[in-house]
């Protein structure tokens, strides 16, 4: 009878696993580990070979191995619906793994990245009215940090946003940025003039801001933020530290938070 016996890599062999995985199974408890034999090895019968495959069937078909011992001993009916409660389990895995491809797909234009909608739509929108890539990089990563403090606040700052893209003023200021942008070049008159221009506009459009008490309504007032932000964006481009001298010329402070100056 002893010739008859497998070792376990012939065990392996037969049910179409790995030794590693008849190894994993023993140390889980679903087929038990027979004796040594007088050479040290450890030898297996055929119905050590009809258990494995069981299992590798039900773990093939997606069967958690916690579960495994109890569909192998259980009845027909408890098999059933131990059958359709896995069933359950896998159709909402699925459902789930269908709803991160869909974010995924999303991902491919880099601006569903940690952004919720609201925000990937105004992106979009400064795309179609000029916006550069090279503008729009600093702005997404922005309204991450935004999005992460404030996400109810998100669908109000976008509504205003976006109503702000209907000022051609304003569309003008972000072409003035875009310009500034890829001709940088601090000894520049070009380039010193468009920051005069973006700067006189900034003016304009925040004394209109704060004469109807918007300005204080749609600005951040947790200054350990507004900090962060302000080091952000001084470190996104040069052109924002001579943007904030300019428009403290002009009668402004801050940047994230922009309030005018005691004179």
């Amino acid at each position: 009878m002893t010739d008859r016996m497998l070792t376990i890599s012939q065990l392996a062999a037969y049910a179409g696993v790995t030794v590693r995985a008849v190894r994993h199974y023993h140390a889980k408890g679903l087929i038990a580990e027979p004796e040594r034999d007088h050479s040290g090895y450890r030898r297996y019968d055929a119905a050590a070979v009809v258990e494995l495959i069981k299992i590798r069937t039900l773990a093939e078909a997606g069967v958690p191995l916690g579960r495994v011992s109890e569909l192998l001993h259980a009845d027909p009916e408890q098999f059933a619906a131990a059958v359709e409660d896995i069933d359950r389990r896998l159709r909402a895995e699925i459902r789930d793994r269908q709803r991160h491809r869909r974010r995924i797909a999303l991902l491919v234009a880099g601006d569903s990245l940690a952004l919720p909608p609201d925000v990937v739509a105004y992106l979009d929108l400064l795309r179609k009215r000029g916006a550069t890539e090279e503008m729009i990089a600093p702005e997404r990563d922005a309204w991450i940090l935004m999005a992460a403090r404030w996400p109810d606040l998100i669908p109000a700052m976008m509504a205003d946003k976006i109503s702000q893209l209907e000022d051609r003023r304003v569309v003008r200021l972000y072409g003035l940025f875009g310009k500034i942008a890829s001709e940088w070049d601090a000894a520049s008159d070009d380039v010193q003039a468009h920051l005069e221009e973006a700067a006189d506009l900034l003016h304009t459009l925040l004394q209109a801001a704060d004469s109807t008490g918007r300005l204080d309504s749609t600005q951040p007032s947790d200054a350990s933020y507004t900090d962060l932000m302000d080091s952000f964006a001084d470190n996104a481009h040069p052109a924002v530290a001579r943007l904030r001298e300019l428009l403290y010329e002009r009668g402004w402070t801050g940047w994230t938070r922009v309030e005018r100056r005691a004179l």
